[in-house]
């Protein structure tokens, strides 16, 4: 079976994806184009509207392939397959499969199923209590590609119900994974050639705090993956500012490989607004991690997600958050309007903030976050680094080759070199030479290594 996967949403929804693909082609089948594909799966996020509404979009990209090939089927995942469930099936007849976040360990078994008995109808959506372990790849298929960089779950779920989100409601109460299990995919990825390795949670912070972790904690964990030989640069991501511990900010000043960069959703800067949001944190805790975090590794760069129009968010609410971003002065940030999501508590809150108001918050914000991104980057010119290269740039010069690489801290770094291939998953030394709107431009400065 041909089969094409479409991925919308977090880092998470990526590397689930990732996962099905590798799982699907050590069972035989072969990924392809969307033209060709006779099985279409779409890998969902609801955390907002407008994701959601693509979902529908592409739903109705799939069905014209029923006229190339009447047994052309598709399956929903992820959140809004949890969130709407069987209404799929009624919506859209050639849709078999759905499943959410705790389901995906038995897509490839259903998916399987289906294609043998396309009559079929399957709802993979129950939560459950104990993170399920995935099933290897063959050795025919490899874990790692050519960048040598990974993904690694550590966890699923959420327990923490802030007013605003639907992850709790579409991904479950939180479940650690078994850390022997995290140790050993992680050894193995080492050993395959992975250099880098980002562990993924919707909050990493919180790891362990369950029976699913066997009583380790989160820094435990990093100092373990740390410690794996060949483990060049280890990243985590994300972060509740309400779970970091003191032992989490320490790790940044002791350990050598793990990236001076973290993620920090802020959300408001004000006291108020987060209360309301329930995030469990005012910003004098906020801000004690990031001074704790800048005395630990004082080139940290941070960054943030931040909403604006939140119900009962007044001017002065919004000025104080203003004025948090640029204490803090955040490398970059993701900021949104507030929109309501079905099921969560904000959805009855009032007063609700006009559209129009919540937009020109944003602007300003974002007007705002631009300046200092310019200038953060601005105050790297001239330093020198390492330069982790992903592949070649998307803008090539006449007769340059440029490729695109990443600093410790994940800022982009593009570099002109002479050769054209073979630099993929090298660290090159590098000087910075120029700063652009949203990455850097470096001049080699030694040998790949």
């Amino acid at each position: 079976m041909k089969f094409h996967i479409t991925t919308f949403g977090c880092q998470m929804n990526v590397h689930d994806s990732q996962w099905l693909a590798r799982a699907l082609t050590s069972r035989g089948w072969e990924e392809a184009g969307e033209d060709e594909a006779q099985v279409y799966i779409l890998n969902t996020c609801s955390v907002r509207d407008k994701p959601e509404q693509k979902v529908y979009s592409e739903l109705g990209r799939v069905a014209a392939h029923l006229k190339r090939d009447e047994n052309v089927f598709a399956a929903v995942g992820g959140c809004v397959a949890q969130q709407i469930g069987r209404g799929f099936f009624e919506r859209f007849p050639f849709v078999r499969l759905v499943f959410g976040s705790d389901g995906i360990a038995g897509a490839p078994n259903a998916l399987e199923r289906i294609a043998e008995n396309l009559d079929d109808r399957v709802a993979l959506l129950d939560f459950v209590t104990l993170y399920e372990e995935r099933e290897p790849p063959s050795e025919t298929v490899p874990v790692a590609d050519e960048t040598r960089q990974a993904f690694v779950n550590i966890m699923q779920g959420c327990d923490n119900f802030c007013a605003y989100c639907i992850v709790p409601y579409t991904r479950g109460r939180q479940k650690s994974r078994d850390p022997e299990a995290i140790l050993a995919e992680c050894r193995s990825l080492a050993e395959d050639g992975v250099r880098e390795i980002t562990l993924l949670g919707q909050n990493v912070n919180s790891f362990g705090l369950d029976k699913g972790g066997k009583g380790v904690s989160f820094a435990q964990l990093l100092h373990s993956v740390a410690a794996i030989p060949g483990l060049d640069r280890l990243r985590f991501t994300t972060s509740h500012p309400k779970d970091i511990a003191p032992e989490v900010i320490r790790a940044f000043g002791e350990l050598p490989n793990l990236c001076p960069s973290l993620h920090l959703p802020m959300q408001a800067g004000s006291d108020r607004v987060l209360k309301a949001m329930r995030r469990k944190y005012d910003m004098a805790r906020y801000l004690s991690i990031v001074d704790g975090l800048r005395e630990a590794r004082p080139d940290i760069s941070l960054t943030t997600d931040l909403i604006v129009g939140f119900p009962g968010e007044t001017d002065e609410d919004f000025l104080q958050t203003l004025e948090m971003v640029e204490r803090v002065g955040f490398e970059s940030s993701f900021s949104f309007k507030y929109s309501d999501r079905p099921g969560v508590a904000a959805v009855n809150m009032e007063p609700k903030v006009p559209a129009e108001e919540a937009a020109e918050r944003l602007l300003r914000l974002q007007t705002l976050q631009n300046n200092i991104t310019r200038k953060c980057l601005k105050n790297l010119v001239g330093a020198r680094t390492d330069a982790f290269i992903e592949g070649l740039s998307r803008m090539q010069e006449d007769g340059a080759v440029s490729w695109k690489g990443r600093d410790p801290a994940g800022r982009i770094v593009n570099v002109v070199m002479e050769e054209r291939t073979g630099l993929t998953g090298m660290m090159v030394p590098v000087k910075i030479v120029e700063a652009k709107k949203h990455s850097l431009v470096g001049e080699r400065a030694g040998q790949p290594w």
